[in-house]
């Protein structure tokens, strides 16, 4: 009986040890990025991204939680506006900081989340005329850990993220077209 529960133990270990050199074998480095074109200047595409008060028109993740708190910081919009956000386990909670903005041409942010699980990780939005309309790019990028990279086994990063990025270009598109 002795025998048979080492033989278990020693598979086990096996098993651990083959799963654990996998996962450490995965990129660390991710980038998801996703465009959309938009019917309207880019200052007017621009505006919907620098201030973070206007995110709640168009992002897919301030819809997962009704009651989820927002917090804001710093100036109204542009470089130095934070956004803090706590909520279900849908929403979880993190904080995202505007570290650059160039009027009508980029924004980069800085995205940490606390919960469900602690990363961090680099938004970039640009913006490019195409003659009367505006191509938006959205791109994040970042580092796993290992147990990122253990979520990366299983879940898609570009798949899982890139849809929400659709979804929020679309969403985006739709806000600043009604505009007009």
């Amino acid at each position: 009986m002795g025998k048979k529960i080492l033989i278990v133990l020693m598979v086990l270990v096996a098993i651990l040890v083959v799963f654990s050199a996998v996962v450490a074998m995965q990129p660390a480095d991710f980038r998801v990025v996703r465009s959309a074109t938009i019917s309207a200047p880019q200052a007017d595409v621009f505006a919907q991204v620098n201030d973070f008060h206007k995110w709640e028109a168009w992002s897919p993740w301030l819809k997962l939680d009704p009651n989820a708190t927002y917090t804001y910081e710093g100036p109204q919009a542009g470089t130095g506006a934070i956004f803090k956000w706590s909520g279900n386990s849908d929403a979880g909670e993190g904080m995202m900081k505007i570290t650059e903005s160039k009027p009508s041409d980029l924004i980069k942010i800085k995205l940490d989340f606390v919960r469900p699980f602690e990363s961090t990780c680099n938004q970039e939005f640009t913006f490019k005329p195409e003659g009367n309309q505006t191509a938006v790019t959205w791109t994040m990028t970042g580092q796993n850990n290992f147990i990122g990279k253990v979520f990366c086994l299983f879940m898609n990063m570009d798949k899982t993220v890139g849809g929400d990025f659709e979804k929020g270009l679309a969403n985006m598109k739709s806000v600043v077209e009604a505009k007009k």
